[in-house]
C-alpha cells in the first residue's frame, strides 16, 4: 500500500465537503449507529461523518500509519485505532456502515479491502474514490497546465496501482459481493484567487523549489526516465516561479476540479 504524509493528505483533501456533502446522501449517515472509516488518515473524512451521523453514534477511524493516527487524534477527540485495511480490527458485523476515502485507488488488490469492509459491516458498504484521470487545471500561468497534464500522464502511468479508478469501483463491489448498487459524482474544486491565504502561499513555494513534483519522483520516472524526469522538474522549477511572481502581483488563479465517485452498496445477508 502507498503512504502519504499528513502535510500531503492535508494538501489534498482541503476544503472537501466544506459546503456540499449531498453526494453522501446514500451512505444515509443520520440513521448510522455505528460507523467505520478505514485508510481514515489524518480523519478529515472521520469528523464529517461524525458530524452527519446521528448524536449517539460511534465513529472510529482506522489506518495502518499511526503516524498519521497521531495527528487525527491531535485534531478531535473521536477513537482511532491502527490496522490494516484487508485485515480490520473489528468483529464480523461490528458496524452499520463502513466507509474509505481515497484507499482502494492505493491498494494493488482493491477487491481484498472491499471483502474486508463487507465482513465487518452488517449493512452498507461505501467508497469514495478519485478519477485521477479526469482532473482538470485551469491556470492564469499558462504553463502551469501545461506541465500538469504532462505530470499526471506519466504518474498515472507510473504509479502502479488504479489511481483512476473512480465509479469502477462498483467491479469491486460486485466482486465481493455487495449489491444494491448506487454511484454519486462528487466533484471537488479548489480555487485560488487574491487576496491569497497562507496556503497558497506555501503551495507556490513548492511548485518554485520542485518539492510538489519530488513528491512522485518514483511514479513519474518510472513511467519515463531520470533524465526526463530532471528536465520536467526544472521546467515545473521555472513555472513555479512564474506562479510566485504572479502572486506578487495580485495576478494568479488557479482552479483544479478532482472528480471523486461516492459508490454505496449493502452486504448480501443471505436471507
Amino acid at each position: 500500500m502507498r503512504r502519504f504524509s499528513a502535510e500531503y493528505l492535508e494538501h489534498t483533501r482541503q476544503g472537501m465537503w466544506a459546503d456540499d456533502r449531498a453526494a453522501l446522501a446514500d451512505l444515509e449517515l443520520a440513521s448510522r449507529r455505528r460507523v467505520v472509516d478505514v485508510g481514515c488518515g489524518t480523519g478529515e473524512l472521520t469528523r464529517v461523518l461524525a458530524a452527519e451521523a446521528r448524536p449517539d453514534a460511534t465513529v472510529i477511524g482506522v489506518d495502518a500509519d499511526t503516524d498519521l493516527l497521531a495527528v487525527a487524534r491531535e485534531e478531535t477527540g473521536l477513537p482511532y485505532v491502527a490496522g490494516d485495511a484487508t485485515r480490520l480490527p473489528l468483529p464480523d458485523g461490528a458496524v452499520d456502515l463502513a466507509v474509505c476515502q481515497a484507499l482502494l485507488i492505493n491498494l494493488p488488490e482493491p477487491v481484498a479491502a472491499v471483502r474486508e469492509l463487507a465482513r465487518v459491516s452488517a449493512d452498507l458498504v461505501a467508497a469514495i474514490e478519485p478519477d485521477n484521470g479526469d482532473v482538470t487545471v485551469t491556470s492564469t500561468v499558462d504553463a502551469e497546465e501545461r506541465l500538469e497534464r504532462e505530470a499526471r500522464e506519466a504518474y498515472l502511468e507510473g504509479v502502479g496501482t488504479d489511481v483512476a479508478l473512480g465509479d469502477r469501483v462498483r467491479e469491486a463491489f460486485a466482486a465481493a459481493g455487495v449489491e444494491d448498487l448506487r454511484t454519486r459524482r462528487y466533484v471537488h474544486e479548489k480555487r485560488t484567487a487574491a487576496p491569497y491565504a497562507e496556503p497558497a502561499l506555501a503551495s507556490a513555494a513548492r511548485k518554485a523549489s520542485g518539492g510538489g513534483l519530488a513528491d512522485h519522483r518514483e511514479e513519474l520516472v518510472a513511467a519515463t526516465s531520470v533524465d526526463a524526469y530532471d528536465d520536467l522538474r526544472r521546467r515545473w522549477r521555472e513555472m513555479g516561479r512564474e506562479v510566485v511572481e504572479a502572486i506578487g502581483a495580485g495576478e494568479y488563479e488557479r482552479v483544479e476540479r478532482v472528480p471523486f465517485d461516492v459508490t454505496v452498496g449493502r452486504v448480501e445477508t443471505g436471507d
